[in-house]
């Protein structure tokens, strides 16, 4: 298995956390893979990163703003519809999948609270980050300056060509800031609208880090419904120790 890890949260011994990638095989249960292969590496995954299978929370991920907060019925076989997880307790591993939508972890050093996020262009046109960010405050008093974001690789504006139509939703939500035109085709940046919005939130810019591949164009090292519609998902994965 080939993990990505993220520079920021290294700093931070009690987390376990890592982005997997196509290497590592595909991990969702909805992309008519055989069951077994993917309870399998599954598996594998928790064995690498010592983590019991049966408290990986993940979700059935909607392209929603829905946040849901990790309670005692929450388990590997019972994910929630949703497109974020948030909880402060430990040995409870969250995991978000993707394949070209951001994949987001979450982590506040001073309540020890952690999170993921899954963020596409409905998910940041929707502002979940926003929602995340909320429920850390509201739900864990939170300050925002303890509050860091790691972003990991997705699809970026080189490889995103969206219609009109996306053009007009995103000046109509004052998103177009994110948007290059380039003659009659348009180009959306993702990563940009997430950073604007963590901004927003409080989050510190020194406590935010956004991965710079493109999955599209690394497509040999992560699945990318853009550039194969028939694909897998690779995931984020973050656990307080």
């Amino acid at each position: 298995m080939i993990f990505s890890h993220s520079k920021l949260l290294n700093n931070f011994a009690n987390l376990t956390h890592t982005f997997t990638s196509k290497i590592d095989g595909n991990l969702a249960f909805h992309v008519n893979d055989d069951l077994d292969s993917v309870i399998y590496r599954h598996k594998t995954l928790a064995n690498k990163l010592s983590y019991d299978i049966h408290s990986l929370i993940h979700m059935k991920q909607v392209h929603s703003d829905l946040v849901h907060v990790i309670n005692e019925n929450d388990n590997f076989d019972n994910p929630q519809t949703c497109d974020a997880l948030i909880t402060d307790k430990k040995n409870i591993p969250l995991m978000v999948m993707v394949a070209d939508c951001s994949p987001i972890l979450f982590y506040d050093d001073s309540k020890c609270v952690i999170g993921v996020a899954h963020a596409g262009r409905q998910g940041a046109f929707k502002n979940i980050v926003q929602n995340v960010i909320d429920m850390f405050i509201h739900k864990y008093n939170s300050n925002t300056k303890d509050i860091y974001v790691s972003i990991g690789a997705s699809i970026s504006k080189c490889c995103y060509e969206v219609g009109r139509e996306i053009y007009a939703e995103a000046k109509k939500l004052k998103l177009d800031y994110a948007i290059e035109k380039k003659e009659d085709t348009f180009y959306l940046n993702i990563s940009q609208i997430l950073k604007k919005q963590l901004l927003d939130t409080g989050i510190q810019e020194n406590n935010i880090e956004i991965s710079s591949e493109c999955t599209s164009c690394k497509n040999e090292k992560y699945f990318s419904f853009r550039a194969d519609s028939n694909t897998g998902r690779f995931s984020g994965i973050i656990m307080l120790n």
